[in-house]
């Protein structure tokens, strides 16, 4: 069977560091916020060049407590893409704070400039989270200088783009904050839950570390209000056998991109986009038809499973109904994309497998 993504495979690729890894834990004494979480910020603080990493719970509660950091509360209006899973939305809920969804670019799937200019123009908002999805980073140049100039702050969810650039700079590192998760299928993923926020100023990380702990900067005093949000000493440690390794495995997934394009080019399918200056790390290889739903049918019984990321836009799931707002752009994509096996885990012949089911697909 054909996965769109495949952690098992993953853990068999480094079976026998992480289980040295595990030992290494579990005789130490350490178990929660030791030595492997300070050493796995302090590499992946290195690995993405800029800011200070700060691990916690899961990437839902790292966007939610980069937003506390920043100051967002009760009533501010926070802008983001609704084309996104509905974590991203739900710790903007979290606290307090309101969505405005921006529409996005109908070639990237990622939060569209223009769209963002209007609703700055037009709203006062606190923030701006612009999702990184797919792999492939928003236009974050374009987002900063039209945030910079509104003093908005900018939250980037990089839970789908661990290692992806824009102009040379690793995605976390334009904005103040950064919010990653390390969920078993993303591209530095762990065997479980797991997350990390990026800032970009000493103060605010500060900030994050107290909110992950009860507000202690000591412990057992509490400087401010807190949570319990914390990256599991295990989770770090297989993290740390990973992170050397992603440049590796991301280039392995544009292979398997560039791959794909070639194969499926001559169909009636809209393949994904690259804007200049991005260098894409294919979370996911997404295709769009308005055939999705039949052709996802007809890969099935051949052994080939298709995601669909993701089938409802926020703004139109019945938590965060907004029957007054369209945005075409985003609903069109999401009744046609299809996320095809994708990940370090396949080969070459088996996208050539995918390929020629969806050109059979089309011959029909």
């Amino acid at each position: 069977m054909l996965l769109p993504a495949d952690p098992k495979a993953e853990f068999l690729s480094f079976a026998p560091q992480i289980r040295a890894a595990i030992e290494r834990v579990l005789t130490s004494g350490h178990y929660i916020l030791g030595p492997e979480v300070e050493a796995f910020e302090s590499e992946f603080s290195r690995y993405l060049g800029g800011g200070q990493v700060i691990g916690v719970a899961n990437g839902t509660e790292a966007i939610e407590l980069a937003l506390r950091a920043a100051g967002v509360g009760p009533g501010d209006r926070v802008a983001t893409v609704a084309n996104t899973v509905t974590a991203t939305v739900s710790a903007i809920e979290q606290i307090g704070a309101r969505p405005v969804f921006v529409e996005i670019d109908p070639a990237t799937l990622v939060m569209s400039l223009p769209a963002l200019q209007a609703i700055l123009a037009g709203t006062v908002v606190k923030a701006v989270i612009p999702v990184h999805l797919y792999g492939h980073p928003a236009d974050m140049p374009g987002i900063m200088a039209l945030c910079r100039a509104a003093g908005v702050v900018v939250i980037e969810d990089c839970a789908q783009s661990h290692g992806a650039r824009v102009g040379g700079r690793h995605a976390g590192t334009w904005g103040d904050y950064a919010a990653f998760s390390f969920y078993p299928t993303k591209n530095l993923g762990a065997l479980g839950d797991g997350g990390a926020v990026l800032a970009s100023q000493p103060e605010g990380a500060d900030r994050v570390r107290r909110l992950r702990q009860y507000g202690w900067r000591q412990r057992y005093i509490a400087e401010s209000p807190g949570r319990n949000s914390r990256l599991d000493e295990l989770q770090a440690a297989i993290l740390r056998v990973k992170l050397p390794f992603l440049d590796a495995l991301n280039a392995r997934r544009r292979l398997l991109a560039a791959a794909y394009e070639e194969q499926l080019a001559s169909l009636p399918l809209r393949l994904p986009a690259t804007a200049a200056g991005v260098e894409p790390v294919y979370h996911q290889y997404v295709i769009r038809t308005d055939r999705r739903d039949a052709l996802r049918e007809a890969l099935l019984p051949q052994g080939i499973t298709c995601g669909v990321l993701y089938p409802v836009p926020i703004h139109r799931q019945p938590a965060y109904a907004d029957p007054d707002l369209s945005l075409p752009e985003s609903e069109r994509a999401c009744a046609e994309v299809l996320c095809l096996p994708c990940h370090p885990g396949i080969t070459e012949a088996d996208v050539e497998t995918v390929a020629r089911a969806i050109r059979t697909f089309f011959a029909r």
